[in-house]
């Protein structure tokens, strides 16, 4: 299963979670039966408020499940549309919003 995470750094398990999908720098794309750990650039990080592209900054990574501080109401709704779930996690290192997910102990 491939987990999204919005995150502010790319420094692998210890990137720290952003607090909005849409203006995170990075993405990191998580595996979750292999641990590994992908991270993509935010090419629509300067995006115009609602105009957020949150299946086109992931598209073709398989993605079922977002970890999320925060996401605007429209993002959630293309997400959910497109069959992808959305989680919030709290700030913090990405290791740990991943382990709470494991444990669902996330809200969707």
């Amino acid at each position: 299963m491939n987990i999204c995470v919005p995150v502010e750094n790319n420094d692998g398990m210890n990137s720290k979670v952003y607090g909005h999908f849409g203006s995170a720098p990075f993405f990191a794309i998580c595996d979750t039966q292999t641990g590994k750990i992908e991270f993509l650039d935010n090419g629509n990080q300067h995006h115009e408020h609602g105009q957020c592209n949150p299946l086109g900054a992931i598209a073709g990574k398989a993605v079922t499940a977002i970890l999320v501080g925060g996401i605007g109401a429209r993002a959630l709704q293309h997400l959910n549309a497109g069959g992808i779930k959305a989680y919030r996690a709290p700030q913090g290192p990405l290791s740990a919003a991943l382990e709470l997910f494991k444990k669902n102990e996330l809200t969707e």
